[in-house]
Formats: C-alpha cells, sequence, structure tokens
C-alpha cells in the first residue's frame, strides 16, 4: 500500500533524479510524525550540505568518523560560504543526530560515529539555550483532557458526533501524565504489574521504578496518586478487555515472537518466561520499550499483554500512535474553540511534554507557598526564608522530574508568576480610570511629565 507523502515533505535526488537513502526514508519518518514542513526544510538543507561536505572527501554517512563530522562543523562555523553562529549550529547539530539516531535504529550503522556523555554531545556548542516552558491553566488542561481526549462538549455534555478511539485510555494517559510528570516514554511503555494492576486488584496509590526508559535510563522512583489511578479504573473495565479479547487471533499467530511471562514475581518486580526458545528472568524496571511491547502473559484462557496502554492488535501503543490521538484531539479543541465554554487555545498546537512542564510548575508554585507560610509562621529571618526557597522546592521538582542538574529545574522559577498578567494589572487602572495612552504612561514613567511641565513654565 503506498500512502500519499504529505506536504512539504523533503525528497532529495541524486544525479540520476533517484531519491537518496536512507536519508529520503528518514524524511518520510519524521512526515509521518507531523514535523512541521519548515523544520524539515531546514534540516534537509543541513543534510544536504553535510552529504556534500562528505562527498567532496570520498565519503558517505556510513563511513564519516567523528573527525569528519567535528570538521564540518568547523567548516559551518568558520569556512562555508554563509557560516553560522553556535545557536544556529546547535539547530544543525540536533538535525545531524536526529539523523544518525534514525540511522542506527534501522541498522543502517551501529553508532553515531562521534562521543556522547551523560553531561554533553561533543556536536554541541556547549551554550545553553533558554527553552520555554509551555504550561496549562485547569481550564485548559480539562478542556484538553476531556474535550478533545474524551469526546465531550465544553459544557461537559456528551458530543454525538464523537466517533474518536478509546476516550477511556486517553483520558488515563493524559492524567497519568498530568500527576506524575513523567516523560511520554515512561508513561506509555507502563506495565501492568509496576502498577499493580496485574493480579485484577485496584491498589489507590503506587510508586514506579523507573530505569530502562527513562531519559538517559537514570533511575528514579514515581509516585502515581489517587487521582491518576482512578482514572485508570474506567479504562480497564471496560476499554483493556474489549482491546483483548479482539487481539488473541493476532496474539496467537506472533506467539513465537513474544515474550511469553508464565509467573510474575518480587511484588511485580519480575517476570519470568519464554523468550526466543529460552526461559529467562527480566527485571521490570530494565526491560527497555521494545521488549516491553512484546511481553504478555499467559492466563490459560489466552494471551494477555502486560502494557497498560494498549492500541489495535493487542500491542503497547507506539508513540507515533500516541501523536495521531493527540492530533485528532487537537483537531477538535479547534472544532469547538468558537464555544463560550472553551478556554483560549494557544498558538501551537500542544504536546504530551506540555503536561510535564504543567506538573513542575504546579508543584514547584505549591512548594514555595508551603515553605513561605513555614517561614511566616515560625518568623525565621529573611535569608533562611531564601535559601528555603532556592532551594528546597527546586530540589524537590528536580528529584520528581528526573533532572540531572538543578539549572534544569531553575527555569521553571519565572513562571512562579505570570510577568504578562503583571503588565495587565500594572496598567488597567491607567486604560479603565483616565484612558491614558501608551505614550502618557511612558512618560509618566520615565518621569519625562515633570521635565515638560518645567521647559513650559
Amino acid at each position: 500500500m503506498h500512502h500519499k507523502l504529505p506536504a512539504g515533505t523533503p525528497v532529495l535526488l541524486d544525479d540520476a533524479m533517484r531519491p537518496i537513502e536512507p536519508v529520503s526514508s528518514w524524511f518520510r519518518t519524521l512526515a509521518r510524525r507531523r514535523r512541521k514542513p519548515k523544520t524539515m526544510r531546514s534540516y534537509a538543507y543541513t543534510v544536504l550540505m553535510l552529504l556534500g561536505f562528505l562527498q567532496a572527501r570520498g565519503l558517505d554517512l556510513r563511513s564519516a568518523t567523528e573527525s569528519d563530522i567535528l570538521q564540518f562543523r568547523q567548516w559551518r562555523l568558520d569556512d562555508a560560504e554563509e557560516t553560522v553562529e553556535q545557536p544556529s549550529w546547535d539547530r544543525d547539530a540536533a538535525a545531524i543526530g536526529q539523523l544518525y539516531d534514525f540511522l542506527k535504529g534501522i541498522g543502517y550503522l551501529s553508532a553515531r560515529p562521534w562521543r556522547s556523555t551523560l553531561q554533553r554531545d561533543s556536536l554541541a556548542s556547549g551554550i545553553s539555550q533558554d527553552v520555554r516552558v509551555r504550561h496549562m491553566e485547569i481550564e485548559q488542561y480539562i478542556y484538553f483532557r476531556d474535550v478533545g481526549f474524551g469526546g465531550l462538549t465544553p459544557d461537559a455534555g456528551l458530543d454525538v458526533t464523537f466517533h474518536g478511539w478509546r476516550p477511556h485510555r486517553n483520558r488515563a494517559a493524559a492524567e497519568l501524565a498530568l500527576l506524575t510528570g513523567m516523560r511520554i516514554q515512561e508513561w506509555s511503555t507502563l506495565l501492568l504489574p509496576e502498577l499493580g494492576l496485574h493480579d485484577g486488584s485496584r491498589p489507590r496509590t503506587t510508586d514506579v521504578d523507573l530505569a530502562a526508559c527513562a531519559k538517559r535510563k537514570q533511575p528514579r522512583s514515581v509516585y502515581i496518586p489517587a487521582d491518576a489511578m482512578e482514572l485508570v479504573d474506567p479504562y480497564l473495565t471496560i476499554e483493556r478487555p474489549e482491546i483483548v479479547a479482539a487481539a488473541q487471533r493476532t496474539l496467537r499467530r506472533q506467539h513465537r515472537d513474544l515474550f511469553v511471562v508464565k509467573r510474575i514475581e518480587a511484588d511485580g518486580r519480575k517476570l519470568r518466561g519464554t523468550l526466543e526458545g529460552s526461559t529467562v528472568t527480566r527485571v521490570v524496571k530494565d526491560m527497555d520499550p521494545d521488549l516491553r511491547r512484546i511481553t504478555v502473559m499467559e492466563t490459560g484462557g489466552g494471551l494477555d499483554p502486560l502494557a497498560l496502554f494498549l492500541g489495535r492488535g493487542g500491542k503497547m501503543l507506539s508513540l507515533s500512535g500516541w501523536d495521531r490521538v493527540r492530533w485528532r484531539a487537537w483537531g477538535r479543541l479547534q472544532a469547538w474553540s468558537s464555544h463560550q465554554a472553551a478556554p483560549q487555545l494557544p498558538r501551537h498546537w500542544w504536546l504530551y511534554h506540555d503536561l510535564r512542564h504543567t506538573f513542575a510548575l504546579r508543584l514547584l508554585i505549591f512548594l514555595t507557598r508551603e515553605a513561605l507560610d513555614d517561614a511566616a509562621a515560625q518568623e525565621l529571618p529573611m535569608a533562611t526564608l531564601l535559601d528555603h526557597m532556592t532551594g528546597n522546592p527546586l530540589l524537590v521538582v528536580q528529584r520528581r522530574l528526573g533532572h540531572l542538574r538543578p539549572s534544569t529545574t531553575y527555569r521553571y522559577v519565572r513562571y512562579l508568576k505570570d510577568p504578562m498578567r503583571e503588565v495587565d494589572d500594572a496598567f488597567r487602572e491607567w486604560t479603565v480610570a483616565g484612558g491614558a495612552s501608551y505614550v502618557t504612561i511612558a512618560r509618566h514613567m520615565m518621569n519625562l511629565e515633570e521635565h515638560v511641565h518645567a521647559a513650559q513654565r
């Protein structure tokens, strides 16, 4: 089956007008993931320059070494016809990194040709970029969860025209992402035993140990609150059994390629079963997403996938699958945006990562207010209060998010209060009471009025 390429998908051609592979396949993958055409054009420009640079040296993507890639970086910064500044190079480096990750993922290469550590990538400039924190207000989140994912109307009514798939699953995923701050690869790859849901029980709260699915495989523990667990229950009761039942024929046909678990041990922390013809035991937190995707439980009455969130066929929903869910949700949000109960939408569609930002900001606000209240009650000196505000709350949020450095978490501090709301509040009395123009406001703020009156006198 041939799928039409989305508009704006770059196609790189060789001298014989044939698509250059595997680069063209990479762009097709980016297009299916709904990467913006402007971004893909920028990537295509970077890749064309890299290919030309390597070809002039008798090399290609497979034979290039770390030295070759670093020489390309130096050429882009100093010697190219259109040189770039360090921050612009970082965007080029991101494109090259994603290309090589794709080549590694399809088996074209075994590894990137350059070194990377937990602290830095040898291609990057080392200049810290100011990453914007995108977060939601409570009204926006409820609209996102219940209207976009859940198929309701903005006034909480039932939308009879809704034709989405698995709204309970999608609402549960959004709530889990928001209330835990997990990244999409962390919450979308959860297994039932990690949440204590494998034996039919429904714990009110639980803790999950992350490792292999965490960013940089950095271990941390995540608390799953009661509200998140409560919203998972309708999905487990209503939708998930239907998905599993419909997938039995497919799962049986793929039996040899699955990790078939016979026994769950150590309170859900270990799985014992058959994988590639051998009996093995795997620690759940150390299982990567690919292994989790093929993990099923032999129940006697059929095969039950152990992944929490399932798609068609009984397999764990992929990241691209979750993207399709998000795009459909965004379309619904826009369709209902003129409704009087709909909140204001941002200019760009929401990402799952915005839920993580919202979690971090709300937690930091709560902890900071708590610190202020404690300090006021105990009449602590200001120095102690500042230490508490900039230390303990940030460190708690850092630990919850799994950030390696406090500086990454510190970017949320500026959002403790919305500066644009302060601007609105500062000038509201001027515009309402006196109808003052911004010129009048500016003169007043800069003490220009006094100088004008003095000159006139």
